[in-house]
């Protein structure tokens, strides 16, 4: 069984909370590429375990990204060098009045990959048009086909990777 696979529910549970208290001690990190910090909020943590506001990630999917994040504040200290960028057009929630609406907003994601400690993985880096940098998400930089028992790579698709 490989590192990345959990177990029981004892052990999704145990990597689920470290992972968790470690994020939020982060707080932010400086980052070379941009010159200035990226933040680790609520919602880069919520997208660890969330694909979408009512879709859960597989606990596969959730455990082998909470078992990568104690990577992600360091492959964004070391990073001089973008890997990808995407940029797009998406609805984004946001506080208006006193209410959450959706808005048309510019959304640029950031793409650094990373070998350490002979494990290769993608961060994430999320900005929204006026708004701050911040973890988006770490992406093993591999997965397996469960039909075909082979290696696969992320979808593509950053919004939902």
């Amino acid at each position: 069984m490989g590192k990345f696979n959990f177990r029981d529910e004892n052990d999704f549970q145990k990597v689920r909370d470290e992972a968790e208290k470690f994020y939020k001690a982060i707080g932010e990190v400086y980052c070379p590429y941009f010159k200035g910090k990226i933040t680790f909020n609520a919602k880069g943590l919520k997208h660890l375990k969330f694909k979408s506001n009512r879709q859960a990630r597989p606990r596969e999917d959730q455990y082998s990204r909470l078992k990568l994040i104690y990577l992600a504040p360091e492959i964004l200290k070391q990073s001089h060098t973008l890997q990808g960028i995407q940029q797009l057009k998406r609805f984004e929630s946001q506080k208006t009045n006193n209410r959450w609406e959706r808005v048309m907003k510019d959304v640029t994601y950031y793409e650094f990959i990373a070998v350490i400690n002979n494990v290769r993985a993608k961060v994430i880096v999320k900005e929204v048009l006026g708004g701050e940098k911040h973890f988006w998400s770490v992406i093993p930089f591999w997965g397996i086909n469960k039909e075909k028992s082979k290696r696969i790579l992320h979808s593509g698709d950053l919004e939902n990777d």
